[in-house]
């Protein structure tokens, strides 16, 4: 815990023409004895871009310091012009105001600085070398920005460690870069084995697609039937033509049985139509 804490600034002449002096009554808490003074300063950020325009406006050393709580006034000059760019005259900047012990910062108030004209015809038309007269300066007090450091002030005890603790839990367990590498290798394998999986479906697409030429030749075997029919078309009609043969023969030879004549018949076998009678066709089952 710091010994010195800030309580309070507050900014006294706010707002104020740019030549006037800065006023600000500091309140801060004193836990304990110190050997040494505060010192405590005010810097004016004369630039944006370049430190080399900054200046310190004024410091001041208080002490003994009293043990509880401490308030003063601290005044300080107004920048001195020479070392601003005018072009970074107006606008806005920054002043800070800090206090070191032993040459040691443990705080750092930052406030914005707007310096603008008063006069509206300067507003619209400013000239090429500013008018201080015309320009008024605005603090920003009600958001200042407070930045504190651990510093040593006069026992070893309150010096701030240099170096971080040690941990051995921590350095006992297992180092967190072997596991992400782990964890980069499994999942770089799991993106390999999904490729893979999705190259061996292509594959199998691909040897389906060549059994979809199939039906090409189906087609061409599907067109003889065609053919068959017109045979079969004409078995039929030459069928046709064989019965009506055989009907002539059986009334020329009922005929000729009327008429007495006997025919002469062979005891071989008989082929087809050629001998005159029908070729025995055996029974069939229709089922």
């Amino acid at each position: 815990m710091a010994t010195v804490s800030l309580l309070n600034v507050s900014v006294r002449n706010n707002p104020a023409a740019f030549d006037a002096p800065y006023e600000f009554e500091i309140t801060f808490e004193c836990l304990e004895p110190l050997q040494k003074d505060l010192e405590w300063k005010l810097t004016y950020v004369g630039s944006a871009t370049s430190s080399e325009h900054d200046q310190e406006l004024d410091s001041l050393l208080v002490g003994p310091i009293p043990v509880g709580v401490n308030k003063f006034v601290f005044e300080a000059d107004p920048p001195d012009l020479s070392r601003i760019p005018d072009t970074e005259i107006l606008g806005v900047t920054v002043i800070l105001l800090t206090c070191s012990y032993d040459n040691r910062e443990f705080v750092r108030v930052g406030y914005y600085v707007n310096n603008e004209y008063t006069d509206e015809s300067l507003i619209e038309e400013p000239p090429a070398k500013p008018i201080l007269e015309k320009v008024r300066r605005s603090i920003l007090a009600e958001k200042p920005r407070v930045t504190r450091f651990a510093i040593k002030w006069d026992s070893e005890e309150s010096a701030p460690a240099e170096f971080p603790p040690e941990q051995p839990d921590v350095d006992a367990q297992e180092d967190d870069g072997a596991t992400y590498g782990a964890e980069e290798e499994e999942e770089e394998e799991a993106e390999v084995g999904a490729a893979a999986g999705e190259a061996a479906a292509k594959g199998e697409d691909h040897e389906m697609d060549g059994v979809d030429e199939a039906p090409s030749g189906k087609n061409e075997e599907e067109d003889e039937p065609e053919d068959s029919d017109a045979g079969s078309e004409d078995l039929e009609a030459e069928s046709e033509g064989d019965e009506d043969d055989l009907e002539d023969e059986e009334a020329e030879a009922e005929e000729n049985g009327e008429n007495g004549e006997d025919m002469e018949m062979d005891d071989g076998p008989v082929e087809g139509v050629k001998n005159g009678l029908p070729h025995a066709q055996p029974d069939v089952m229709v089922h």
